[in-house]
């Protein structure tokens, strides 16, 4: 009996040493990646401030242009327009993509679906049958659908 007690005592001891040796491994390889990921950070930071510095002098050189054959306030005016209207599109090309209220998956519910070339613009979906198929329509036996249910809606209201 002694002699297992002394071995469980030795395993536990095992047990608890490879677990030390685990966690500081792990938390040596967590310290390296983090510190990739916080230079990797700070040099997307210090591009973003070069960037907008580059932005203003633009702004400034396109002002200072405008004012040799304008006054300069118009100038100023005219190049806070274009700084205005290019907002304005650089924030709707990050707006995310909405489907329109009654689309499912890029066409209208219940329409049938688009037979566009698989080049062209927009996703591209394999065509959804008339009837779900595990669904018997009135004719064959089954129960009459609800008025107004898209037999192909994955989520349907009522």
């Amino acid at each position: 009996m002694e002699r297992i007690d002394r071995m469980e005592h030795l395993d536990r001891h095992l047990v608890d040493e490879l677990a030390q040796v685990a966690r500081e491994t792990i938390r040596e390889e967590l310290r390296e990646q983090t510190r990739k990921q916080r230079r990797t950070a700070m040099l997307y930071a210090a591009s973003g401030a070069l960037a907008l510095y580059a932005g203003a002098a633009v702004a400034v050189a396109l002002c200072l242009a405008l004012g040799l054959g304008l006054p300069h306030w118009a100038a100023a005016l005219i190049t806070a327009a274009v700084l205005g209207v290019a907002a304005y599109l650089t924030r709707n090309a990050a707006k995310p993509r909405t489907a329109p209220r009654g689309e499912v998956h890029g066409r209208l519910a219940g329409s049938a679906p688009s037979s566009a070339p698989a080049g062209s613009p927009g996703p591209q979906y394999p065509p959804m049958p008339p009837v779900a198929p595990d669904v018997r329509l009135p004719e064959q036996g089954g129960a009459p659908r609800a008025r107004g249910v898209d037999p192909g809606d994955p989520h349907p209201r009522g």
